[in-house]
């Protein structure tokens, strides 16, 4: 017998365990503090970026949940052409991260990527059990997320070398916190075995 909702609208066309989220990388990075994140913000976006590939070589699908700096007008395509083009700070970010048509778009109006968006509906039709949490910045949105994430019941990885904000210490302080409350894996990103996550899922 089919789903009840099989062909609800708006069905994700892949189905996989595991998904990468990126916080906040395609970010102009003007404002109070955006001068110190930058620094740790492009090594953790070519970590991330390695990441990525790894991902999409596994079908793993990638999901940037990004802020809504349009006040609801958001339009993601407009954002990546200011990071760019404009000579802003966050330029960097851009070059490294700029999503590709096969990646998945969540706008987020506060600081957690599950208020108020569509990302639980995403993850459901995914069948998605373990995230992989990277972005910006580790201790406010990163962090948040993760608790968000951590009361759903998923699985958690937070590379490491994979978050970034305006100090080591914070950052520090924000990745001791996911480890020892949300019981989230902080191995950094060359050491963390997609492939094996997939398998011990796939076991589950």
């Amino acid at each position: 017998m089919a789903s009840k909702n099989e062909d609800l609208h708006g069905n994700a066309p892949d189905s996989s365990p595991v998904a990468l989220l990126i916080i906040d990388m395609i970010n102009d990075l003007e404002f109070p503090g955006g001068e110190q994140l930058l620094e740790p913000a492009i090594t953790a976006a070519h970590n991330i970026a390695r990441l990525k590939k790894q991902a999409k070589a596994l079908k793993i699908p990638v999901i940037y949940t990004n802020d809504n700096f349009g006040r609801w007008r958001s339009d993601l395509n407009e954002l990546i052409d200011h990071c760019l083009n404009d000579g802003v700070r966050g330029q960097p970010l851009a070059e490294l991260l700029r999503p590709e048509p096969d990646d998945y778009v969540v706008l987020k109006p506060k600081h957690s990527v599950f208020y108020a968006t569509t990302l639980d509906a995403l993850l459901t039709y995914l069948q998605v059990g373990q995230l992989i949490i990277t972005g910006i910045s580790a201790d406010v949105c990163v962090q948040f997320s993760a608790n968000d994430a951590y009361m759903r019941d998923y699985d958690l990885y937070v590379p490491a070398n994979c978050v970034a904000s305006d100090s080591e210490e914070h950052t520090q302080l924000a990745i001791d916190y996911m480890q020892r409350v949300l019981d989230a894996n902080i191995t950094v990103a060359e050491k963390l075995n997609l492939s094996c996550l997939l398998k011990q899922s796939a076991t589950i």
